[in-house]
């Protein structure tokens, strides 16, 4: 059977991630970073395309788990007839260190134990040449394929069939460690881990990072771990902000709204920024502004809505039949097509995010503002073109409300910049345009019942309107607001939780969607400040309950079945949480 998304947790060293079942396995895992090819990719098929099982040979063991207090060090407490013991999986944090370290710990009593290892390089479609090389009392097999070798230590691994296999007993007091080490294969074998310094090391990494959260309220302990979430997705050395650690897990179950994620949306990585600065962590705008920096610099014309992690361009989507989909769903995918579309929002965003470090105090140099009057500069350019929106429609472009309204956003905060901060710019034109794209949504974006319109060809509403106020088109209160919450309430939540549109519109997909996590958190934060306070608090107690039992969630949830969907953990979900919870806390009487 297919694994719950929900049954699964992360674990993270800022450069990649892992994927670990409640029941032990390891199910994906790409290294060295998060877009790199997998070596365990069961999570998109089954054992076959590789995975790392770690668990009592006990049918009937049964487990519990949670994270080592503020951190992503996991511990999985196993019981069986015979006895108890726990499972430490961590990646460390160590710089240069790309591996996974799991320790088995006797707690009581004694357990038999089974480690099943099977490594499917590049996305299962690269089998590795196999040999041992362990010395002496340590035991070690060498795995290598093309561009990678990786190095597993522990108990000795025995081939069996296309698995190598290992079993031995664990008593109280006993700890027995495995370690897998991933290294270029043409260099020397990766160095053995010293666990009990590792383990250390890492654990005192997260929880000091965690230390400078600032939570409170109801769901602090959920706040404290989404940013904890956002830092897991931000890559330690280039400080790109990746969507999820995953690619190809289905929007619908089954269907074939299946994309990569492993990327740098400036959208997205831009509204974490906010969720950063407002919890005082200004050292990520810092970073994250010198990714941008580099990732975009060249032509303005040239800029794109998503870029690698380090800043790659080259992005292509293909399809991969190597592995078969989670569930059955595909096509699997890797690279995203929506890299070569216009999405007149990003500029908005981008320029958002950099207002709200620059009030934060983030200072600007010549290069950050010249590079956000190169982006108003083509913003200006492209003012009078269509684009495919927020949701990266891939049906024709229209005149989308949100996409107009973050185009007068980026242009009130080249304004801003101008006449709160002293820097220079073309402040008459950016005015006139602001002005220009105010009238022409207030024309055109606006049905004759009142609401605003997903775009200025429908009647239609969208959940990214929610935006317009978060970015001070208009006030919460306004009545076109008001209006188009009671539309989306009367169109767009069939169950109780808000879709982000209905798919009968201008998608350009096959099939259907289940409700985006995200915007329903943006409701919380609507309600909230238009006095529905008590309806505020019961939608963020009816999300935050979807959360798993280590308080990760996806990009999507299925009501109708309580399962989680799509692409996990997304960092849209959690920052939007964050934003949510802030917005209960700032409006709480």
């Amino acid at each position: 059977m297919t694994t719950p998304i929900e049954d699964y947790a992360v674990l993270s060293n800022c450069r990649s991630a892992a994927l670990v079942s409640r029941e032990g396995s390891v199910d994906w895992l790409c290294l060295p970073r998060y877009d790199s090819g997998s070596m365990f990719g069961a999570l998109l098929g089954d054992e076959s395309h590789g995975c790392w099982s770690l668990r009592p040979t006990d049918p009937d063991a049964t487990a519990t788990r949670h994270y080592d207090g503020d951190t992503f060090v996991l511990v999985t407490r196993w019981e069986t007839a015979t006895g108890v013991a726990e499972v430490h999986d961590a990646m460390p944090i160590d710089e240069g260190v790309e591996a996974v370290v799991r320790r088995v710990v006797g707690i009581s009593g004694e357990i038999d134990f089974v480690s099943e290892l099977r490594l499917r390089f590049d996305y299962a479609r690269a089998v590795p040449w196999v040999r041992q090389i362990g010395k002496g009392h340590e035991h070690a097999i060498l795995a290598v394929a093309g561009p990678d070798a990786v190095v597993v230590r522990g108990p000795r691994l025995i081939a069996v069939d296309t698995a190598h296999r290992a079993l031995w007993t664990t008593v109280a007091g006993e700890s027995v460690d495995s370690t897998l080490s991933w290294g270029p294969s043409w260099q020397d074998a990766p160095a053995p881990i010293d666990v009990d310094a590792t383990l250390k090391r890492t654990n005192e990494w997260w929880t000091a990072w965690a230390a400078r959260v600032a939570a409170s309220g109801e769901h602090a302990e959920l706040v404290t771990r989404s940013l904890l979430v956002l830092r897991a997705l931000t890559h330690a050395e280039t400080g790109g902000i990746v969507a999820a650690a995953t690619t190809s897990l289905p929007e619908a179950f089954g269907g074939g709204r299946n994309w990569d994620y492993r990327y740098v949306w400036l959208r997205d990585a831009a509204l974490t920024l906010t969720a950063y600065i407002e919890h005082g962590f200004l050292g990520a705008a810092h970073r994250w502004r010198t990714w941008l920096l580099r990732a975009i610099a060249g032509d303005p014309a040239d800029v794109q809505i998503m870029y690698g992690i380090a800043g790659e361009r080259d992005l292509p989507e293909r399809e991969l039949t190597s592995l078969p989909g989670y569930g059955g769903a595909s096509p699997v995918r890797i690279g995203n097509g929506a890299v070569d579309q216009y999405q007149a929002d990003v500029i908005g965003e981008v320029m958002v995010a950099l207002d709200a470090a620059r009030r934060a105090g983030v200072s600007e140099t010549s290069f950050s503002w010249g590079l956000q009057r190169a982006l108003l500069t083509q913003s200006a350019q492209w003012f009078d073109r269509p684009d495919n929106g927020i949701w990266e429609m891939r049906g024709d472009p229209h005149f989308f409300t949100h996409s107009r309204a973050m185009v007068w956003a980026a242009f009130d905060r080249g304004i801003r910049a101008v006449e709160e901060n002293g820097l220079d710019g073309d402040i008459d034109t950016w005015r006139t345009l602001r002005d220009r794209v105010r009238a022409d949504i207030d024309a055109h974006g606006v049905h004759a019942g009142g609401w605003f319109t997903q775009h200025f060809d429908t009647d239609e509403v969208d959940a990214s309107l929610l935006i317009l106020p978060q970015v001070g088109f208009c006030a919460y209160d306004d009545p076109r607001m008001l209006a188009t919450v009671a539309r989306m309430e009367q169109t767009l939540m069939p169950d109780g939780w808000l879709l982000r549109y209905r798919t009968t519109g201008v998608d350009g997909l096959a099939g259907d969607e289940h409700p985006f996590l995200a915007c329903s958190f943006w409701l919380v934060g609507q309600y909230a400040r238009t006095g529905r306070r008590d309806d505020a608090v019961a939608l963020m107690r009816r999300l935050t309950a979807v959360a798993n039992d280590i308080g990760l969630l996806s990009e999507e949830y299925d009501p109708r079945d309580g399962r989680q969907a799509g692409n996990t953990p997304q960092a849209l979900s959690h920052l939007a949480l964050v934003l949510a919870s802030d917005a209960l806390e700032a409006t709480a009487p």
